[in-house]
Formats: structure tokens, sequence, C-alpha cells
């Protein structure tokens, strides 16, 4: 197996905050590393320093291939859609171009080994590019990228870095801003992906489905740990497991040293003085520091009672988009309500209409005078990004209080894992998973009773979304989520709103049956196009005229002629048909995710003869037909 990454040693520091202190990764061709680790260990630090976007301060990266990439913040090149997807293909065009000079220039091994390379990616790249734009909802091609917005460059971004067939495909969260549905796409794509993927991503479904090698980032260095996510949860407790009982022994084997120490005056003997250089060594040592758990409690300790909020008859809609159509809701303590649907079906709509920030076309909203309500939005607003980490966190003051509690902004930051550093730092510069961390340490103040939160899982890391899930199912208030990470409503959600593909807003138990619901609608509408297209098929083709027989009548039909006779329009109608079924299996694009170089070619192979067999089984019917 190649080896297509090796980066060893890699050392990297911002001023004097040093971020990466020796980490190591490698990715052979096949394998699939999920990088995981706390916001700020570094992970997307690695990945900028792998592509070459930042420089190393120490360490070497060796990469032997192409790369796909993936990044937070990603460039396009061109000015329109259009432009940025067919710079994504370029690679083809030239090993287009290059087989053909080696073949004008009759240099038959070049050509050979060329024309083998597009046998297996395929000789047309058109409708790969039209698939993969189709299936991430990328937007028109003429549309300029200067007006995308963030999730649709993300979008397109992704879907350059699918195409571009590379070698090493590097992904930073590529499911931010994806519905579930591309979601499942993208998981299945990547399990059938032949080169080497390095992933970070905060979908536990997706990690667990795709990644082969688990790579944690912990302070400053990366653990391997080899399997799926689940094998890593288990290796990683057992290894913290043993950190525990070492430093348990080194802690008391320090203790003893010190208590010698501190009876007896330092002596001038070797014994003496080699204990006491031991004593130094052990103070010297570095003790494994698991830092403070992440704490979020969210409990708003409000009175019970009826409904917290109600809507009634909710009409709402954008030109000659209707999004919300009679929709009713009520809502009360315990309910944990998940939104799912597609991307611009109207979820952040209808979150809007139940904060109060929009008005429905129609319809009445009822709150009760008990409604203390949080949002947690999209884009993580509602702070200024001028102002300090701790004056945000205590609004001003130097203490807040949790509960009835009076604690220290400075303590309770360091709930959320923020350092004393940190608290000095703008908003603006902290990074989103951090955003996300003071949020929540603003909604726990807040002591709300109905929590609005849309996409809350994006940039936490998978242990603080951990925490965050536990909090929320213990909460109790009400909840309605808006998110695409399928993980999240499972162990959350105690109810989904599914935005239904014909425009209707249908509450199910959970998301599986949300999932079994639409599953059963597609097929049910599969089965009525099937139905309705059955009787506008073209008939079988009509024989054509005998030819007149040449020298009278000639040879009659044997019994064995009259049988192949008689059998041969089905069986040309049935040729027909797999040939129809072949050709539309090539023109789908999962086909060449699913099949391997080898399959495929045979496939095409196969379509290829099917035409000049069906023209003999046509010349022998004519034949025959002319004999009977």
């Amino acid at each position: 197996m190649r080896r297509v990454l090796t980066a060893t040693g890699i050392e990297k520091a911002y001023g004097d905050r040093s971020i990466l202190r020796g980490a190591d990764l490698t990715a052979d061709e096949g394998e699939r590393v999920g990088l995981v680790g706390i916001n700020g260990s570094g992970k997307s630090t690695l990945l900028r320093l792998l592509v070459g976007e930042e420089g190393v301060d120490h360490g070497k990266v060796d990469i032997h291939g192409s790369i796909g990439w993936l990044g937070q913040n990603p460039e396009l090149p061109g000015e329109t859609v259009g432009d940025a997807l067919d710079a994504a293909i370029a690679w083809h065009r030239q090993l287009v171009d290059d087989f053909e000079r080696a073949s004008a220039a009759h240099d038959v091994a070049t050509a050979a080994r060329l024309q083998n390379r597009l046998d297996q990616v395929g000789w047309k790249q058109g409708h790969k590019v039209a698939a993969m734009a189709d299936k991430l909802g990328v937007v028109d091609r003429s549309a300029p990228i200067a007006r995308l917005s963030g999730g649709e460059r993300r979008r397109l971004a992704l879907a350059r870095a699918l195409l571009g067939a590379p070698e090493l495909l590097i992904l930073d969260e590529p499911t931010n801003h994806l519905d579930a549905d591309t979601i499942e796409w993208l998981e299945s794509w990547l399990q059938g992906y032949r080169g080497a993927l390095v992933l970070v991503t905060h979908d536990r479904y997706l990690l667990e489905a795709v990644a082969t090698r688990i790579v944690e980032v912990e302070r400053g260095v990366t653990v391997s740990y080899p399997g799926s996510y689940a094998d890593y949860l288990i290796a990683r407790a057992e290894r913290q497991a043993r950190q525990a009982a070492d430093q348990q022994r080194h802690l008391a084997l320090l203790a003893r040293e010190a208590a010698w120490a501190s009876r007896s005056p330092a002596a001038r003997t070797t014994k003496q003085r080699a204990r006491l250089k031991r004593l130094d060594d052990l103070r010297d040592r570095e003790i494994v520091r698991t830092g403070k758990a992440l704490e979020l409690d969210l409990h708003s300790g409000a009175r019970k009672g009826g409904p917290l909020l109600e809507l009634h008859g909710v009409r709402h809609g954008y030109g000659d988009r209707t999004l919300l159509d009679g929709l009713g809701l009520v809502l009360q303590a315990g309910d944990r309500v998940g939104i799912m649907g597609p991307n611009g079906a109207g979820k952040s709509t209808l979150l809007s209409i139940i904060s109060g920030s929009l008005t429905p076309d129609q319809g009445d909203r009822h709150v009760a005078s008990r409604l203390n309500l949080a949002i947690m939005d999209q884009h993580r607003t509602g702070m200024d990004p001028d102002a300090l980490v701790f004056d945000v966190a205590g609004d001003g003051n130097d203490h807040v209080f949790v509960g009835d509690s009076p604690v220290h902004v400075a303590s309770f930051l360091e709930r959320f894992q923020f350092t004393r550093e940190s608290h000095t730092q703008r908003v603006g510069t902290l990074s989103g998973g951090e955003r996300a961390r003071l949020l929540l340490a603003r909604l726990i103040l807040h002591g709300a009773n109905l929590l609005l939160l849309d996409e809350p899982t994006n940039d936490l890391d998978l242990f603080t979304l951990r925490v965050l899930e536990e909090a929320l199912v213990e909460f109790d208030g009400a909840l309605v989520v808006i998110t695409h990470d399928r993980a999240f409503l499972d162990r959350v959600c105690n109810a989904v709103l599914s935005f239904e593909p014909d425009g209707r807003i249908v509450r199910y138990a959970d998301r599986s049956q949300a999932r079994a619901a639409l599953a059963a609608q597609r097929a049910a509408a599969a089965a009525e196009a099937e139905e309705a297209a059955a009787p506008a098929r073209a008939p079988a083709p009509a024989a054509p005229a005998p030819a007149p027989p040449r020298g009278g009548m000639g040879k009659r039909l044997s019994s064995r002629e009259k049988r192949e006779l008689a059998e041969l329009p089905a069986k040309i109608e049935a040729e027909e048909e797999r040939l129809e079924a072949l050709n539309a299996r090539l023109a789908d694009p999962r086909t060449y995710r699913e099949l391997d170089r080898e399959a495929l070619a045979a496939l095409t192979e196969e379509a290829t003869a099917m035409g000049p067999a069906i023209e003999a089984l046509y010349e022998r019917w004519t034949a025959l037909e002319a004999r009977s």
C-alpha cells in the first residue's frame, strides 16, 4: 500500500502561544483518517500546514500525489460558479491533451498508460460535474462567486474538492451547510473513495461510517487509534485510565520524596545528593493534565404550567413561494423538537416566527407570561466583536449569578474551557467553536425556559458536543433546534417537525420515523410515475416488410426455425430494454462511485457490444420472416 502523506515533528506557534509541539500524521492510499480534538487543539491549523496554506515552524510534510482541499474559508477561482467548476476538472482536460499528443507522436507506451487512466476515470466529465453540482445544491453556473453566501461557497468548494479526483483528500467540516440527505450521499461517496482521506467533522455518524483510523490532537501532539470512532472512544477511555493510575503513583512518590526533604537538611553525601536530584527530576516531570471539564447546566428553575408558546394557522411565504401553510405548534416544558428538511425549505423562517422576530402573513402566536426565550442563531450573532470575552460573559460585571450563587466571571469562564489568557481576547478573534462556547455560557446566565438553537453543533468539538447533548436532555424547559446532525437529533429530540417535499410540515416521534415516511412517499411517487409512463412507452418495433424472395419461395422453415421466429420479437424487445437500462446506468453518476475500474470498463464494453448484436437479431428476424 502506497503512503500518500507523511508529516513528522510538526511545530507551530502564534506569538507566545504554541499550538503544535511535534505532531505526526500519516495516511496511506485507501486509508480514511478522522482527526479529532477539542476546539483550539490545532486540528484546522494542522490541516492548513499539510496543504501549504501556512508554513511549519519545525518539522516536515511530504505528500506524494495530488491534493483535494476543503478549508473553513475556501478560496474559489474565476468569476462565476461555472468557472470554479470547470477549473476543478482542468486535470482531466490536461490528461486528454497529453494522450492526444502522445498518440500524435506515436509514443505507444505513454499513450497506452494515459488511455488506461482515461478508461478508469472516464473520457467525459460533463455529466459528473452536473451530477456533483446537483447533489451538493450548487447554484446556477452563471451565478457570480462574489454574491454567494457562506454556505453556497462551501458547497461549491466541496464539489471542487471531490471533482478533482485527488490522491489525498483533506476535508475540514464538510457537513456544515449540508442537509441530511446530502450528508448521507457524501457519506456513501467517501466510503467508496479510493484515495487517502484526512477528515475533521463533528458528525459522529459520518465519522463512524467512514473513518478507518482516528487521530487525536492532544496538547500539541497526535495520538493514533486504529479502527472506527466507537473503537477510539473505548481505547481512549482505557488510555486515560492508565494515565490516571500512573499520575497517582507519580504524585505519591513525589509526596514521599518531599516529606523526606523537609525532614532532612541537605547533606553532602553522594546518596543524599542523588536523592535530592531525584526529587528535582520528579518535580520537573510533566504531569498529565486533563484540564477542567466543561460544565453545562441549562436548568431554568422556572415554574411548571401550561404551554409556553402556541402557533395557530401560521402561513408565510416570500413572493409566490409559500413556506408555511396553516402550521400549528404547541410548545411546553419537556418538549425537545428537532426541525429537519432540505436547505431553503423554511426552517429558519419558522424559528424566526417562533422567536417573534418575524410576523407571519397569517396566523396567531400566543406566549405565556412566564416565557423566557433565548436564541443561538447559526451565525453566532448577538455579541459585540470588539468587546472582550470577560466583559461579554459578565455583561460588564466581575461576578455573575449561576442559580442563586455568585461566581467570579474568570471562574465561570474556566468552566467553559476559556484560559485566563483568552479572557482579554476580542470576541471577533475567537474561533467558531469558542464563540459557540461563549454563547452557551450566556444561555446559562439567561435562565431561559425556551431555547431556540439554529445549527448548534457547527464548529463544536466532539467533547463539547456530548456535554451539550447531556445538558439539553436534562433541560427542564422547551427546546426547538434546527440541525443536520443526525446523532444530535437522535440523542436529544423527542419529536421532529419534518418539512416534506409536497410542502407539508409533519410532526413525527423521531428522525427514523420521519425518514421511513419519506422513503415510503418516494417509493409511492416512483411507482406512480412508472405506472403513468407505462401507456406512453413505445410499442415493440413492427416487423419490417418481408423482402421478396429471390428465386421463388426458397427453402421452407424447419420446426426449430419456426420456434426461433416466434421467439425473436420478445427477444429483441428484451435486449433493447436491457440496452436502455445499461445506458441509463452509465449515465448515472452513482455508477462511477459504486463500481471499480474493471467493472466499469466491463459495463461499458457490454453496452457497446449490444448495438451490433441487436442489429443482428433484426437481420435474422427479416430473413426468417421472408421464408415463412
